[in-house]
């Protein structure tokens, strides 16, 4: 079949829960996608922050195929070497202290819930802690996940959610002190929100958070599953200002492109939350995804991977205010790192059609903002070709 046949066959078969660009991509080379018919894409979605080091990263693939020819899942009633690495890998980048491996962001998520809510009624011996989420943030499509999820579209067709979850403002803490009570469990965020816009938080509004939280024996819980793994110029962006949080999440770059997640935490909140019993998962921390980890973790040590995103980033930041001073539609610059957006005066969406019929892949956050979350070993070179596609696009 052609390309054209293999859409309409997935129109067929596939649940229409996405509305897909008119592309069947069938190969991946550094930076660069091919679709079935040999037309190249300059990749700056990396399948949504996941592939981190583009595609076919040298020791990537062979370190896959390697453990397929060993052993690919035993389930976790057993001990497996590379989750024990990857474990030992994960709490050296991520500052944190016990590890749970899931199947992706969205699960990390859920445990990290679960983990509060068990906290909360270990101390008190009451179901009703409450946990504080942010406005506009994402956190996933799981129930528990949505019910956190700080945009109003993404809960409603579910409801009801779990229960006893508020919402406040990013970078507002009078809008946090408002909905804090004795009930508190929990104040949940993204240091870098991705599908609310690429808006960063503040490091005074964190630093007051790890203030409030300690005051109140509270729990920081912060989800890096987007921003996380270099993508701020920091492995963590917690530590970009030494806030660290009682539990973290992490996931995409995690595996650069194997389904894998995690949630770390604390020893002080490993040892008062979940035990034996308390959670599980068939496939997390299988083998094939350890293996990917360990691997991933071990190329950003070895080849300087976050060095590099903060030798890039900047550039990428200069371009993309260069082309907001040349398109009045352009109205605002966000972001961090290698996590950036344009705020634009009307909807995207065509813009980034037309990017993608001349040979350029982005993805939107909300109607109005391009999100620009490239693998971490672009170029300047990279970031000059897609200006220029970008812009003969712009209207």
């Amino acid at each position: 079949m052609d390309m054209k046949e293999y859409i309409g066959q997935a129109e067929k078969d596939l649940l229409h829960t996405y509305n897909r660009y008119q592309i069947v991509l069938d190969k991946g080379d550094g930076v660069s996608l091919y679709d079935m018919e040999g037309k190249k894409y300059l990749d700056f979605v990396a399948g949504i922050a996941v592939f981190a080091l583009g595609y076919h990263y040298p020791g990537y693939d062979e370190a896959l195929k390697g453990q397929i020819d060993k052993l690919i899942h035993t389930s976790n009633y057993y001990y497996n070497v590379p989750a024990i690495e990857a474990a030992r890998r994960v709490k050296q980048a991520s500052g944190m202290d016990r590890v749970f491996f899931t199947n992706s962001g969205t699960e990390a998520l859920e445990g990290a819930i679960k983990a509060a809510r068990k906290y909360a009624w270990l101390k008190t011996g009451s179901h009703d802690g409450e946990i504080i989420a942010m406005n506009h943030s994402f956190h996933g499509r799981t129930m528990g996940a949505l019910a956190v999820t700080g945009n109003p579209k993404y809960r409603e067709p579910f409801e009801p959610l779990i229960g006893n979850v508020k919402f406040a403002d990013l970078n507002d803490l009078d809008s946090v002190m408002s909905c804090v009570t004795d009930k508190t469990c929990a104040i949940l965020l993204e240091p870098v929100q991705g599908e609310g816009g690429l808006l960063p938080a503040e490091e005074e509004f964190l630093r007051k958070l790890r203030a409030l939280c300690d005051e109140r024996d509270i729990l920081l819980i912060f989800d890096e599953v987007q921003c996380g793994m270099g993508r701020t110029g920091y492995m963590y962006a917690w530590q970009r200002f030494g806030v660290k949080p009682d539990i973290m999440t992490s996931a995409k770059a995690l595996g650069c492109g194997v389904p894998v997640g995690a949630f770390m935490m604390t020893e002080r909140i490993a040892q008062n939350s979940l035990t034996s019993g308390d959670h599980g998962t068939t496939y997390g921390g299988n083998p094939l995804a350890a293996a990917a980890v360990a691997k991933v973790l071990e190329i950003y040590e070895r080849d300087d991977i976050v060095g590099h995103v903060r030798q890039v980033a900047p550039y990428l930041e200069q371009r993309l205010k260069e082309l907001m001073a040349e398109h009045d539609c352009i109205v605002e610059h966000r972001g961090v790192g290698l996590m950036q957006g344009l705020v634009f005066d009307r909807p995207v969406g065509e813009i980034i059609t037309r990017a993608v019929e001349k040979g350029l892949l982005l993805i939107n956050a909300g109607a109005d903002i391009i999100r620009f979350v490239p693998p971490l070993i672009i170029t300047k070179q990279n970031i000059d070709d897609m200006i220029a596609i970008l812009d003969v696009c712009i209207p």
